[in-house]
């Protein structure tokens, strides 16, 4: 009897273990398809089944590891279905706000407790908080009783917890050619490389998130060897014609989600929010900026500008090089490097929590003397109910900077003020608005972004009354994730993803050139051609690839011509500098960086 009862129990558990297993992989794939059951079901059951039950088979391991190393099945099970409820109510969030699945980097962002309040609401927030504590707290008390467990309860458990490590640490090599998993996906999987979104619709979840684990940050270009990049730095290393050796001050400014909603179709505004920002534009060298993103990707626009990199020339899993790729290395050419060598003081200014992307340390990597944040900043006023300090308050830092040093400043700064969410910050919103969708949160985020253009004008003009020279890049990182997907369905293509940005001479004006389309990794060439500073043979090599191809991200290249593609679609010329700066581009950030043994970025 008591031989039928052990079984019967086993029996018993099993069946609960798999229904746990399958109802919690088809949770995470109703939240990544926005809720919808039917997607989730013939994801599972019909379009996708092998997929889902090999993403199935690796949620059992982390279930088993949990389970073993707590010695609890209880324990396990409640850790295990509390974290797959947060992190497929997370993927909600971001497909919602972003329409980008939450990748394994992003997991590092779990610590960051005031960015997540601010987005999920206090109430919300403390809910999940409260289930967190509680679950761990269960889970440290079982592990810490498990140590009492019989020899033959600690033999089952200590060999369930090697097994289910050797099997997670194997899945960890997903993208390994020989991985049996990886080629059981491939059997049914069609991989996106251009497409994340695309990629987790048809593997799921699991597999999609698998895809997105380590992997080398760029193919290896066919012709890549020393020898080659020696010819590609020689090419490129004849004297620059503009010898001007003034050290005018340089600022950059990335404008959290400043955009202008007025070029979206389906959406109708009163009145005119950005104004003052284009009294400014109207009258220097200005126009629109390709982002990466939708609704997000702040620091891959940020590493674009700065480097002079692009985002378009990597693996589809380097999602975010900032977390990813640059706290591994111990150099990397850029606009602060180059401009320390030249006598410059660099300065970080972003007015939040030092290690939302691991800036801290990215930003010692590319060497900044000094980073300015919430608790460093000496102006930390906030307009009405809202939550991050002013772009006017982050300003006046500048221009403290600018005025209390004798060296020229390089200063970067990442405002935070139009940042999400966005309703409830401020009493009147003085621009109605006519869209489907949230109109509350449209008018609201006009409401901001007017702010933000008043401070821009006021900073710009404090500026010119300074007798010492100051050029400032201003640019929006991406559009705010606030439009329904009728709107979005209608601006497809590269209009969701064009911000507006502007070139600054506080002394030397630069002259306004009608439908100006470029990309942040162009900034800083650009800039230094427009002011006839020295260009670098880096610089030189893209101020040259930019006349052949203006603009670009994956899926979207602006051609010479004017007009876009989907495709990269290149003369022979143009095609030989694409190559040439992707070799660069290799050489630096995954190869053996023979180029910064030369005065390539000098």
């Amino acid at each position: 009897m008591k031989r039928i009862d052990w079984k019967i129990r086993v029996l018993i558990r099993v069946i609960l273990v798999s229904c746990n297993i399958l109802i919690s992989h088809l949770f995470l794939q109703w939240c990544q398809n926005q809720l919808s059951v039917d997607l989730a079901l013939k994801f599972a059951f019909s379009w996708h089944a092998e997929k889902f039950f090999l993403g199935s088979l690796v949620l059992l391991f982390l279930y088993l590891f949990l389970v073993s190393l707590s010695g609890s099945f209880l324990a396990g099970t409640i850790f295990y279905d509390i974290g797959i409820g947060i992190l497929g109510f997370a993927t909600y969030l971001k497909m919602a706000y972003r329409q980008e699945p939450i990748y394994p980097d992003d997991l590092k962002m779990i610590t960051q407790f005031g960015m997540l309040r601010e987005i999920v609401g206090n109430g919300l927030f403390f809910l999940i908080l409260l289930l967190v504590v509680v679950a761990s707290s269960f889970f440290l008390w079982f592990l810490f009783r498990s140590f009492r467990l019989s020899k033959k309860k600690q033999l089952l458990r200590v060999s369930t917890l090697l097994i289910s490590s050797v099997c997670l640490l194997y899945v960890s090599h997903f993208n390994d050619a020989t991985n049996l998993l990886r080629k059981g996906y491939n059997k049914t999987a069609l991989w996106i490389p251009y497409s994340q979104q695309m990629n987790y619709y048809n593997t799921g979840f699991v597999g999609g998130f698998l895809y997105n684990l380590r992997v080398d940050a760029m193919e290896k270009p066919s012709d890549y060897s020393k020898k080659r990049i020696d010819e590609v730095v020689a090419n490129y290393s004849t004297t620059s014609d503009q010898k001007n050796e003034e050290k005018p001050n340089i600022v950059f400014v990335m404008s959290e989600s400043f955009s202008d909603p007025d070029h979206l179709e389906g959406v109708n505004i009163s009145g005119e929010p950005l104004a003052d920002y284009y009294e400014m534009a109207q009258q220097t060298y200005s126009g629109k900026m390709l982002s990466q993103n939708y609704g997000g990707g702040t620091a891959n626009i940020e590493f674009e500008a700065l480097t002079s990199f692009s985002m378009e020339l990597f693996n589809p899993q380097m999602t975010t090089p900032y977390t990813m790729l640059v706290p591994k290395m111990k150099q990397i050419p850029s606009l602060v490097s180059l401009s320390k060598s030249r006598g410059y003081q660099t300065t970080a200014i972003h007015p939040y929590d030092t290690s939302m992307y691991k800036r801290k340390d990215v930003y010692d990597v590319l060497g900044f003397d000094q980073f300015l944040d919430q608790d460093s900043m000496a102006y930390t006023d906030k307009l009405e109910k809202n939550p991050y300090i002013s772009d006017a308050s982050a300003y006046q830092q500048v221009l403290d900077l600018l005025k209390e040093n004798e060296k020229p400043q390089f200063i970067h700064l990442v405002t935070m003020q139009t940042h999400m969410p966005y309703g409830g910050k401020y009493d009147t919103l003085n621009y109605p608005v006519q869209a489907n969708g949230d109109v509350y949160s449209i008018e609201s985020y006009l409401q901001d972004v007017s702010y933000a253009s008043q401070a821009l004008k006021t900073f710009l003009e404090a500026l010119n009354k300074e007798s010492e020279r100051t050029i400032v890049v201003f640019w929006g990182d991406h559009l705010p994730g606030i439009y329904s997907d009728v709107v979005q369905e209608a601006n497809e293509g590269p209009t969701l993803h064009e911000t507006q940005f502007l070139m600054w001479d506080s002394k030397e004006k630069m002259a306004y050139e009608a439908d100006q389309i470029t990309s942040p990794f162009y900034f800083a060439p650009k800039l230094f051609e427009k002011s006839t500073l020295e260009l670098t043979p880096f610089y030189q090599l893209l101020v040259s690839l930019e006349k052949q191809l203006p603009a670009f991200e994956k899926q979207m290249y602006k051609m010479a011509d004017g007009s876009w593609k989907s495709e990269l679609a290149l003369d022979e010329q143009a095609q030989q500098l694409y190559e040439d700066y992707r070799l660069i581009q290799y050489d630096v950030l995954q190869g053996d960086q023979f180029s910064l043994e030369t005065n390539f970025f000098q």
